[in-house]
């Protein structure tokens, strides 16, 4: 009787003001990651070119995605270390920590004296950064009711695309400031401290996770012996927990698997979108340059609407079928944009329709992980799956690479790796089906 009533009435009423402070926290968390991300991208090859002039010319775009790929590094190893973090001593306070880490160093980057103390600040940089995700995603699915969560989700991994059009927009007006603008966009960096007040003030620690942790307190004080196998979870590592349970390691496995597939997705497709539309425009005799930005915000729009939508699509038709029909799409969809789409027109159109579903399906992410793992193991769970991925998916920009050397086009190496899509749809319906249900304790 209470779930049909909750179901007749809007949603939006059935909430309270922590509720939406928590999710305004995490999505803030993950607007600022996905802004310092984007700025790096925006200004590594200026960085490189100040800090060291004497660089071959060739080496720049090196140098660069070794840049990149250094802070992606410090963000894989943060994140799971993060979700242990959250798991052991709180959501509220790992996000707090992780804030304030990533304010002090990326502001310490605006004052780098050289590349290589340049790259090491961006490797603890993005340590920091790592573990904002995994723990926002804790907090909100903790706070708020089962017939919601997923909306929520969504909101919340938007956060990223907001993120990325804050900072185009930033370096917009701060690029012209001279051979040393690059240090404004990190000092901006600094204001999530200011965040971090307010998060300590008003954003209450999870009471599930506060239940969870008192239990783990009380079971560690008694004998390992007196206890049952269920309680031992408790007192084991997180990390080691998760992979020694059968039914935790099944799930893990499965969720990285998908993880892999929506991870190197991105970067081995998703990253050459602003090249192949480049080079149509190019060929219709337009500004390359021009319709390069205008690609990346035009996919973004597309993304930040599948984003939300997802949410509301998993609460809908369950969490199973709404990653069914995005993997589906993203496979049909990659070859549309790539081989049979010419007309810069319509472009646009299969960018925004693109986008929506090969970047928006992130957010099964934050909707389905959480309610794999029981709380006293949700952060380093959701963390691991969504982190570990990382540390394979850099195959995905050098496949798609080496593809496009030998044939010479985007088309071909676009639709070769978005073939990693069958995986997920393969992968997929051997995961639980869990919309409308409590999390699991």
């Amino acid at each position: 009787m209470n779930e049909v009533a909750v179901a007749r009435t809007s949603w939006t009423k059935t909430l309270d003001r922590t509720q939406w402070r928590s999710l305004l926290a995490a999505n803030l968390g993950w607007l600022f990651d996905g802004f310092e991300t984007y700025a790096l991208i925006l200004t590594a090859g200026v960085v490189l070119r100040q800090l060291d002039p004497s660089a071959p010319a060739g080496q720049v775009s090196f140098l660069t995605g070794a840049t990149i790929a250094v802070t992606l590094l410090g963000w894989g190893f943060g994140g799971i270390l993060g979700g242990v973090f959250a798991d052991y001593f709180g959501r509220r306070r790992a996000l707090l920590t992780s804030m304030v880490l990533y304010a002090a160093f990326t502001g310490l980057t605006a004052v780098s004296w050289s590349w290589t103390s340049f790259l090491v600040l961006r490797f603890i940089t993005g340590f920091a950064l790592g573990s904002e995700w995994g723990t926002g995603t804790s907090l909100v699915a903790e706070t708020w009711p089962d017939h919601a969560r997923a909306k929520a989700a969504g909101f919340m991994q938007c956060g990223l695309g907001l993120g990325f059009f804050i900072a185009s927009a930033c370096w917009y007006f701060i690029a012209p400031l001279g051979p040393g603008s690059w240090r404004y966009m990190f000092l901006i960096g600094v204001l999530p401290a200011l965040f971090a007040l307010w998060l300590r003030r008003k954003v209450p620690e999870s009471e599930q996770w506060t239940g969870a942790n008192r239990q783990r307190k009380q079971l560690r004080a008694r004998a390992e012996s007196e206890l049952t196998a269920h309680e031992k979870s408790y007192t084991r590592l997180t990390l080691r927990q998760i992979m020694v349970d059968p039914k935790l390691r099944k799930l893990t496995i499965l969720g990285s698997l998908m993880s892999l597939v929506t991870t190197l997705g991105w970067w081995g497709i998703s990253t050459w979108v602003p090249s192949y539309v480049a080079s149509r425009a190019a060929a219709s005799g337009h500004s390359a340059v021009s319709w390069a930005s205008w690609a990346g915000m035009i996919y973004n729009a597309g993304a930040i609407a599948g984003y939300v939508g997802f949410g509301f699509l998993a609460d809908k038709i369950g969490r199973k079928p709404a990653v069914l029909l995005y993997f589906g799409l993203s496979l049909v969809l990659t070859p549309v944009l790539f081989l049979w789409t010419h007309s810069l027109g319509l472009i646009v159109v299969v960018l925004v329709i693109n986008g929506f579903f090969t970047l928006g399906q992130y957010t099964w992410m934050p909707v389905w992980l959480p309610e794999f793992y029981p709380t006293h193991l949700r952060a380093t769970g959701a963390a691991f799956v969504f982190n570990a991925a990382r540390f394979v998916a850099f195959l995905g920009p050098l496949t798609s690479g080496a593809i496009i050397s030998r044939f010479g086009g985007y088309g071909v190496a676009a639709t070769a790796v978005g073939l990693i899509y069958i995986l997920g749809l393969v992968v997929a319906p051997f995961c639980p089906e869990t919309r409308g249900q409590q999390l699991p304790e």
